[in-house]
């Protein structure tokens, strides 16, 4: 009998080729095979004969392969398929696709599925890019001829797998290994939920969960097989989330237990706070600071994730902590993803603190070698109270006196290890204070912060006025260009954005290019050639400035320094721009080619401009034909201003895995679970493991708490990695 622990080269049809092909896909055990599910599942129970079809309908037939072969188009060549039933029949199309040249042949049976359209100047039906199966094709890709298994094929729900290893493990190939596992697999498997918890939100055994998750009865629900959503898929993915965030509480229960610095905060502390203070706070700063500061004074070590939409006074927020640190004798490093952005920090920490007495250091890689060993040397010996800078500050050359506060910003643009090092240069535990202005939805904060303590800052500082957004089409580019110019004529500034710099896409990695590729060819419009246009062309009596990632720092610093001290009208920037610039009497934001720019992206490039009293417009440009989930994003910042809902669809839009890049975010690798899909289910986990973790659930047993352990000691580390910020 098979066992989950099983190494998956002794299931019967695998072996050690395939075994290497598997481990591709994370597949290494019995328990990793099963977790492997359809993808969706087609409906074989009663097959559609092609003159039943309707137009418009999405449907499963089962035909005979009749005559196939590649014609050119001037375009592209076009594979065409004709499969029949009797004397009906129905064409098949699949654009660029030579490679099918040799793939059908007279006489096979075919499974298709996808929608029926009505052929272009015919009377016949077609189904265009469909999904294919060949049901009387299989081979074992060992070589052996395996037996035919028929009842896996038709008659039935059939499930759907992603192939795997170049298309050599087809999706027949995994029902069969599938099919063999599960009657090969002992009755008597592990399970790590607790049987109290299974009985209270009617969860299924796992055994029977991983048999109706691969291998539906007739009966189930189609649609929910479709969606995740049967009872068998409800078990597997609520067994995913629940460990997950047990292990997330058990991280956060064992740091409030270990020691870190214990920070005073007296009269003498209060008041070196309010001397920093250029302005009134709002209720929510005072809020999050006393958040913060109740953390500081903790003895066991902060670590907490303030998050606030762009404009909201996370900043200032950051540096009334690090007054507390300093006054208590410690150090503070700040660190910024950009050179740009520290920067920008580090101007800004300047004009604040250094008239109270505290020095300021700036350390980035750009700086000349000298400036960098004073830096090193001032950090070294304490004469740095505050040091802001990049990837610098993890260097091995660089020590910290006495470091008590760690503040990272924008900080999922860091990796999880680099984050680690920079806490590693204190000498007791410092306290960690992570920012970002990428509002996150409560979905991921649980998964990708969940041993993390939230604050938000949800209200903007007094004097903001709200951005009035628009749409529309580069046609009316002369409207806007005028609107422009009588708002620089007003005394304003305003930037202009373009997704590429000359041709290529910009240097931003999150740019969504939704279309063709930014090439010269494809319409874009480029930053450095629209400089040129609209510095000559179409304002040519006012001054245009240019910013991209390719300057080198100083010219981006000279830049930036000319435009915040009013000498430069319109900056003409890529997205660049996006994080850290802050030039209050900019009210003009132009984004041309918006249709290029992913939601999050846009709403952080619209944080440029309302930070001061004007009112501000943002104007969103689009050339071409926009796509509807283009037009979806676009039609969002016109509605809304409010950063969680733009983050919610966005992760929606875009899934959890794009959301910040997943390997740089250091997010949790689920094999099931949908983070837009699943949230209900999430947050049921969330509810039952603090329960857990806490002792509060009276049905609990130790022999319960025992097989909890037993499965997050041997699935933990493999599963879930590192997923924490300290």
């Amino acid at each position: 009998m098979l066992q989950l622990h099983t190494e998956a080269k002794f299931v019967k049809g695998v072996g050690p080729r395939v075994a290497e092909w598997l481990a591709q896909k994370n597949i290494a055990t019995v328990e990793d095979l099963l977790y492997y599910l359809p993808f969706r599942y087609e409906d074989r129970l009663n097959p559609r004969g092609i003159a039943e079809l309707r137009e418009g309908e999405m449907a499963t037939v089962i035909a005979e392969v009749r005559n196939s072969g590649v014609f050119q188009t001037r375009r592209m060549p076009i594979f065409r398929m004709v499969a029949g039933q009797g004397r009906a029949s129905i064409q098949c199309m699949w654009f660029n696709a030579e490679y099918l040249r040799d793939r059908f042949k007279p006489g096979q049976f075919v499974a298709l599925y996808g929608k029926v359209e009505r052929e272009w100047k015919g009377k016949g039906l077609q189904i265009v890019q469909p999904q294919f199966e060949i049901i009387g094709d299989l081979q074992d890709v060992d070589g052996e001829e395996p037996q035919e298994i028929e009842s896996l094929e038709v008659g039935r729900i059939v499930p759907i797998y992603e192939s795997a290893a170049n298309a050599k493990l087809t999706s027949r190939w995994f029902r069969r290994i599938m099919h063999g596992t599960l009657q090969n697999l002992s009755p008597d498997i592990a399970d790590g939920l607790p049987p109290s918890l299974c009985r209270r939100l009617n969860l299924l055994d796992r055994r029977t969960a991983f048999q109706l998750a691969h291998f539906p009865e007739v009966g189930e629900s189609f649609a929910d097989l479709q969606a995740f959503r049967t009872p068998a898929h409800r078990r597997l993915i609520f067994e995913e989330l629940f460990f997950l965030e047990i292990g997330l509480e058990w991280r956060r229960k064992r740091l409030r237990q270990r020691t870190g610095i214990t920070f005073e905060l007296n009269d003498k502390v209060r008041a070196a706070i309010k001397k920093i203070l250029p302005f009134h706070p709002t209720t929510a700063q005072k809020r999050v600071l006393k958040e913060i500061a109740h953390d500081m004074q903790h003895p066991s070590p902060m670590r907490r994730l303030l998050q606030g939409d762009v404009g909201s006074g996370k900043t200032i927020v950051a540096l009334q902590a690090a007054v507390i640190a300093c006054e208590n004798g410690y150090q503070v490093a700040f660190m910024a993803p950009t050179e740009i952005l520290a920067t920008q920090h580090y101007l800004s920490a300047r004009r604040i603190l250094e008239e109270a007495g505290y020095r300021v250091v700036l350390l980035t890689g750009s700086l000349e070698e000298e400036r960098k060993r004073n830096a090193r040397r001032h950090i070294a010996q304490g004469d740095a109270h505050l040091v802001i800078g990049t990837h610098a500050l993890i260097q091995e050359k660089v020590e910290f006196h006495n470091l008590g506060l760690v503040i990272v910003d924008e900080q999922h643009r860091f990796g999880v290890m680099q984050r680690f090092k920079l806490m590693k240069k204190g000498g007791a535990e410092p306290d960690t204070l992570v920012m970002t202005a990428t509002p996150i939805p409560r979905t991921l904060a649980l998964t990708l912060y969940g041993d993390l303590d939230t604050s938000v800052l949800d209200e903007l500082p007094p004097g903001r006025t709200p951005i009035t957004t628009r749409k529309v089409s580069d046609e009316r580019a002369p409207e806007v260009w005028e609107f422009v110019r009588k708002q620089i004529t007003a005394g304003r500034q305003a930037y202009v954005v373009y997704p590429v710099i000359e041709g290529v896409p910009s240097d931003q990695p999150e740019m969504e290019f939704t279309g063709a590729p930014a090439t010269s060819k494809s319409g874009l419009k480029a930053a450095m050639h629209m400089y040129e246009e609209l510095r000559k062309k179409t304002f040519p009596t006012l001054r245009v400035g240019l910013l991209h990632g390719r300057l080198n720092p100083d010219e981006k610093d000279q830049t930036m320094r000319r435009f915040q001290a009013g000498e430069i009208d319109v900056l003409v920037a890529t997205t660049v721009i996006e994080v850290g610039v802050d030039v209050p009497n900019a009210t003009v934001m132009v984004v041309e080619h918006a249709e290029r720019f992913g939601l999050a992206q846009l709403h952080q490039l619209r944080g440029r401009i309302g930070r001061g009293s004007a009112k501000s417009y943002c104007i969103l440009m689009t050339g071409g034909k926009v796509s509807p989930e283009a037009d979806q994003r676009l039609n969002a910042m016109v509605r809304t201003q409010n950063g969680f809902e733009i983050a919610e669809l966005d992760l929606e839009l875009r899934g959890p895995g794009e959301f910040f890049g997943t390997r740089q975010a250091g997010m949790p690798s689920l094999r099931l679970a949908n983070l837009v899909r699943d949230r209900q289910l999430l947050e049921v986990a969330k509810t039952e493991a603090t329960r857990f973790v806490a002792d509060s659930d009276a049905e609990i047993t130790p022999a319960d708490r025992e097989r909890v352990m037993d499965h997050m000691r041997n699935h933990w580390q493999r599963r879930y990695g590192l997923v924490e910020v300290g």
